[in-house]
């Protein structure tokens, strides 16, 4: 049980006590990496990775989490399922037995018992797996660390596992790297849903397969959030894949999320300058449509030292001089149901949406049967 400070923490926070639908929320979380030189390692900056991030997620529901390569995407998942220490924050997880617990309080039995309601399916298929254990003794390994059942019952369990993700009784001797890619991948899927967790992080899982093998990896994710009612943080880059699969988007940027809404409202409607130049960049399968970026200018800041008031205001073409002395907040859009935006001139611009049709057109290819 939270101790009486982590219930004291909780009294600030409204949506995970008042919807029993709310199965994580994240409040302010901050990681920060010492940068450290000399003899005495003497600490001499920081490197802020995730620097104040508030989100929620809500029981079978998926929500992505985009941006460029070092926003911050990873650490935010690894430091809210604890793989990492965050410095600041609250995560707050709503357990099968209801009760509301705070993961960055929890002492190391406690979160171990936790830990078999939330795994992670990681980015490199490659590198996740053990090339020293057969693909039993992966598969069966949460099984056997929580003491479920015994040898029979798991190797029973495992085949199981192995048929929902596409492959069979045959491959239980085998190591990985008898395996492709792809199935590596679902051997890393199998693993993850060994428990019957209640979320799962998603890091990436296809961007390091090869083009023709992701749709059948991402209709297996769809497939079996389907049948067992997962939650989803689904950690990419692509944006066209965050759109077939999520429910609401979030957007960083250097470290922070800059904007979040369902996934219609954020690709017709973008309310963040940033977030509009992400959407120009998806690429159009037909070459009729005429591409519309829209260019930023200069590269990306340090977060070793990021700039003053909104961080991508020196990239902004409409950014003006509050933009630079004074941090935006992060707000709800005036007339609209759960869209946030980080920006202080969000009202007044009309900013260019995703070519939204072919991205219909794509869902349909990827999964026939959606609506």
């Amino acid at each position: 049980m939270p101790d009486a400070g982590c219930t004291a923490r909780m009294a600030e926070l409204t949506r995970i006590q008042s919807d029993q639908d709310v199965l994580l929320e994240v409040s302010n979380l901050r990681v920060h990496f010492p940068i450290k030189r000399g003899f005495l390692k003497r600490v001499v900056g920081h490197v802020k990775a995730v620097d104040g991030i508030s989100l929620y997620l809500k029981k079978g529901e998926t929500l992505g989490l985009v941006g460029e390569s070092g926003c911050g995407k990873t650490t935010s998942g690894r430091a809210i399922i604890r793989l990492l220490k965050a410095d600041e924050g609250e995560v707050y997880f709503r357990s099968r037995d209801d009760e509301i617990l705070s993961l960055h309080d929890l002492p190391g039995e406690e979160l171990r018992r936790l830990r078999r309601e939330f795994q992670i399916i990681f980015q490199d298929p490659f590198s996740s797996l053990n090339p020293r254990k057969t693909v039993e003794d992966i598969i069966a390994d949460p099984l056997l660390v929580y003491e479920m059942g015994d040898r029979s019952e798991r190797r029973e369990r495992v085949v199981e596992l192995l048929r929902r993700v596409g492959l069979s009784e045959y491959h239980l001797k085998r190591f990985p790297n008898e395996f492709s890619g792809g199935q590596r991948q679902r051997i890393g899927i199998a693993r993850a849903i060994a428990l019957n967790p209640s979320l799962i992080v998603c890091d990436e899982p296809v961007s390091a397969l090869d083009v023709s093998v992701q749709a059948q990896i991402l209709n297996l994710l769809k497939d079996i959030q389907d049948e067992f009612g997962f939650s989803y943080l689904f950690i990419a880059h692509n944006l066209s894949v965050i759109y077939h699969m999520c429910d609401r988007v979030a957007v960083m940027y250097l470290g922070k999320i800059v904007e979040l809404a369902s996934g219609d409202e954020l690709y017709q409607r973008p309310k963040h300058p940033y977030t509009e130049a992400l959407l120009s960049a998806i690429p159009a399968p037909d070459p009729k449509l005429k591409p519309r970026h829209v260019l930023l200018s200069g590269e990306v800041p340090s977060p070793l030292n990021p700039p003053t008031g909104c961080y991508f205001h020196p990239r902004c073409r409409h950014a003006t001089e509050v933009c630079s002395g004074e941090e935006p907040q992060f707000s709800m859009v005036p007339g609209t149901d759960e869209h946030f935006v980080s920006c202080h001139h969000s009202e007044r611009l009309q900013l260019k949406p995703a070519l939204y049709q072919h991205l219909v057109g794509q869902q349909q290819i990827l999964r026939p049967n959606s609506p």
